[in-house]
């Protein structure tokens, strides 16, 4: 009989994210799929109720919480002593958590400690004659492997858009506190403050239905023998805003800041996808001024409909890895679709 427990961590406004509640949706399908589980929700942060009443009726027989400021914020030494009391108090078998950065660097250290199993960016899950099996991709999202595995306990992170965020009706519960103990020697790690690049433009959004991807052809010379930058960032902002897409970039678009190249100033690293960077799940994708060959091409293997722009015919988008290919110019195509979209 295996012994569920999803455990996650809270926003400060003590809600979950969506990918929490995703991974809360693959522990109750796992509850209705193996015969005799039970299922444990655990909550870390420094204010749980209203997450915990809101996921209050997802047929958990158990809630368990570790609360306090000084699990408010990331940190791998609280982090990790907090999931190590829930999962033990739970006596869990199976462990499911999002994938965010705070647990992918937490879990780890304390399945060594619960001389357990971890397996990371899961992206499927089945059950068969009452075995758990599941899926996750290696090398770049290249190979796909299914594994099953008898050591317990086992935690899976669930990559976030696999799986539907949980929907049901909320409730009120109150959870068990679990009293965990930090000394000075675990608190060595202090939060001062967030700092990110400056920008005035919020470009990544993992929620979005649309990722739209620019490649290098955008900073590059036009039809008029000119650049364009100032009406290359017009188009992209404005089919961001107008769509509230979420922006992608190819690597090589990203790498010209450090070769001395005109860049658009909005992008960075971070927007990058492919074989370098990252693999966003969204439903729709538009690629424009992109060669569309393997190594961009691996970072869409999860994007459900895919589309490019592209002056050549012969691209590589056009060679079986695009749904739809536009055959014209891009700063054309989306002046007309930011005008229809205005409109």
């Amino acid at each position: 009989m295996e012994k569920i427990l999803c455990i996650t961590h809270t926003q400060p406004d003590g809600t979950l994210p969506n990918v929490a509640l995703e991974a809360l949706t693959v522990a109750v399908r796992l509850l209705q799929q193996l015969d005799g589980a039970t299922l444990t929700v655990g909550l870390i942060g420094q204010n749980v109720k209203p997450a915990a009443d809101s996921v209050a009726l997802c047929g958990a027989t158990r809630f368990l919480s570790v609360v306090g400021p000084e699990f408010e914020v990331s940190r791998y030494a609280s982090d990790a002593a907090a999931v190590e009391a829930i999962t033990r108090t739970a006596e869990a078998t199976l462990v499911i958590a999002p994938a965010t950065t705070r647990f992918s660097r937490a879990l780890p250290g304390v399945v060594q400690r619960l001389k357990g199993r971890i397996e990371t960016h899961i992206s499927g899950l089945d059950v068969a004659d009452g075995k758990l099996a599941v899926q996750r991709w290696y090398y770049r999202q290249r190979m796909v492997a299914t594994l099953t595995r008898t050591q317990r306990p086992w935690f899976l992170l669930i990559d976030g858009g696999v799986y539907p965020v949980w929907q049901g009706e909320s409730g009120t519960v109150t959870p068990e506190k679990l009293v965990v103990e930090l000394g000075k020697e675990l608190l060595r790690t202090q939060v001062i403050g967030i700092q990110s690049p400056k920008t005035n433009v919020k470009t990544i959004r993992p929620d979005a239905d649309v990722l739209f991807v620019a490649g290098a052809g955008w900073t590059k010379k036009q039809a008029d023998g000119q650049l364009h930058l100032d009406e290359a960032e017009q188009h992209i902002l404005g089919f961001l805003t107008n769509c509230n897409a979420s922006l992608g970039s190819s690597k090589s678009l990203v790498d010209q800041s450090v070769e001395g190249v005109a860049v658009l100033p909005f992008m960075s690293h971070l927007n990058q996808v492919g074989q370098t960077g990252s693999t966003p799940r969204h439903s729709k994708g538009l690629s424009t001024c992109c060669h569309g060959e393997e190594p961009h091409a691996v970072g869409w293997r999860f994007i459900n409909e895919r589309r490019a722009i592209n002056t050549d015919a012969n691209c590589g988008w056009a060679q079986g890895k695009a749904d739809v290919l536009y055959v014209a110019d891009a700063f054309e195509v989306m002046a007309k679709v930011n005008a229809l979209l205005a409109g």
